[in-house]
């Protein structure tokens, strides 16, 4: 079955960095593409970027453009988020994401932006 683990979040000041993972398996990762996707307290979901299969045509929200870099390591099957310049409004859970055949999540991990 499908699973995807995130991990890597954390507690961080502002400006600082954090590098999140998402572990994936159960399915054939290099001919997916994955997402992540997060939620900040008391709000709805937000999709903050995706990229291809390969590794090819990444996709940023604007309010991430410029500070967030989205990879994968399909040797690995894992995908990446380098979170740089992080803000207090960047405060979320993290989910990735990816549809093979229906919608899969993972549990998500946690960032807080804060002095």
């Amino acid at each position: 079955q499908v699973q995807l683990v995130e991990s890597g979040g954390g507690l961080v000041q502002p400006g600082g960095s954090l590098r999140l993972s998402c572990a994936a398996s159960g399915f054939t990762f290099i001919s997916y593409s994955m997402s992540w996707v997060r939620q900040a307290p008391g709000k709805g979901l937000e999709w903050v970027s995706d990229i291809n299969g390969l590794g090819g045509s990444p996709y940023y929200a604007d309010s991430v453009q410029g500070r967030f870099t989205i990879s994968r390591d399909n040797a690995k099957n894992t995908l990446y988020l380098q979170m740089n310049s992080l803000k207090p409004e960047d405060t979320a859970v993290y989910y990735c994401h990816t549809r093979v055949g229906a919608d899969y999540w993972g549990q998500g991990t946690q960032v807080t932006v804060s002095s």
